[in-house]
């Protein structure tokens, strides 16, 4: 059997003993923002959604058989976080299942650029509005669904409502915005896939997860013990899953029509026309480089709520169960 190079005790009592890494935690701090926004930089780095299958099964070895002493001997603290940083951007936080690519936050850069700058630029004809909202709608309800909690299950048949009715609100609300538009300035008219994706996104994420909003979502004790289910804190999570979502859109979809039409009062950008939607999607990829991760960490993943909030029922069991000496309890609000 391999020996740790982090081990937790030594026979001789004059070397210092090495802590071992807690793999179970992110790296940094995640009850203060900038603790949280490090954590996201790193597992949303859009760099890891192009490592291959062999890679990620790999750092998912090392940190299993980390956890459980067995690493190769010579492994290092760099190739550790390393590790950790792959699995934790490709693999689920509840199942430890591999996400789809698609789905994957550290896929919202080159995904998220592509359909957002095409919304962008194209979005003064019907068919092209009706296309790309439809495209971008079936690409947040993989999202959406690859970062649920996925302790609250959802069946095919409810994945397709979803799919369906959050589409169907994004294309009604750029069809009619767009029609209402027609003799606005052109600024305002740039603002129309922005109001779609909000309003969509509003509709999208509570469909996809609305098994959770029927039944409840797992809550826990600080240890993870598990507590029950509760309404009040799927309606937490999701509600915050929804205004970060529509953070991390925002700059992007509402600064560039901005610079796009100051720039069109130049000839020269003008006649270049082909590069004015090369020019949008590396604008929001820009955009999107920093959004996602400062989006994901507005509020902790590991989200808390009081006791006292719960459903009666619930309340009941926990105050039994732990008298005053619990006040929160805690759940995965997904991303």
């Amino acid at each position: 059997m391999t020996q740790s190079v982090f081990p937790t005790q030594t026979m001789d009592p004059s070397v210092p003993v090495v802590p071992r890494l807690n793999l179970d935690q992110p790296r940094w701090d995640q009850s203060t923002f900038f603790g949280r926004l490090n954590h996201f930089f790193n597992i949303t780095d859009p760099r890891t959604a192009f490592c291959s299958e062999k890679e990620l099964d790999a750092a998912k070895d090392l940190v299993t058989n980390y956890k459980l002493g067995q690493e190769p001997a010579g492994t290092t603290e760099a190739q550790l976080w390393r590790a950790q940083k792959l699995y934790m951007s490709a693999f689920h936080p509840d199942t430890g299942e591999k996400q789809n690519v698609i789905g994957r936050m550290s896929f919202q850069v080159p995904g998220g650029m592509i359909l957002t700058g095409a919304m962008l630029q194209f979005y003064k004809t019907p068919l092209a509005v009706v296309f790309w909202q439809w495209m971008n709608q079936s690409f947040n309800a993989l999202v959406n669904y690859t970062n649920r909690n996925a302790a609250s299950s959802i069946t095919e048949k409810q994945i397709g409502i979803a799919y369906v009715t959050a589409t169907s609100s994004a294309l009604i609300t750029a069809l009619s915005l767009n029609s209402l538009t027609k003799k606005a300035p052109p600024l305002v008219a740039r603002y129309v896939p922005f109001a779609a994706v909000a309003a969509a996104n509003c509709v999208n994420i509570p469909m996809m997860r609305q098994q959770e909003l029927m039944s409840g979502i797992t809550v826990r004790d600080a240890d993870g013990k598990e507590l029950g289910k509760s309404k009040v804190a799927a309606k937490k999570g999701i509600s915050q899953v929804v205004f970060s979502r529509i953070t991390m859109a925002a700059p992007g979809m509402c600064i560039l029509p901005v610079i796009m039409e100051r720039l069109l009062k130049y000839r020269w950008f003008s006649r270049v026309s082909y590069l004015h939607a090369p020019f949008q999607t590396l604008g929001v990829g820009c955009f999107l480089l920093f959004m996602t991760p400062f989006a994901c960490s507005i509020f902790p993943q590991k989200c808390s709520l009081a006791v006292s909030k719960l459903e009666p029922e619930l309340r009941d069991k926990v105050t039994e169960m732990y008298g005053d000496s619990l006040q929160y309890v805690y759940f995965n609000k997904g991303l």
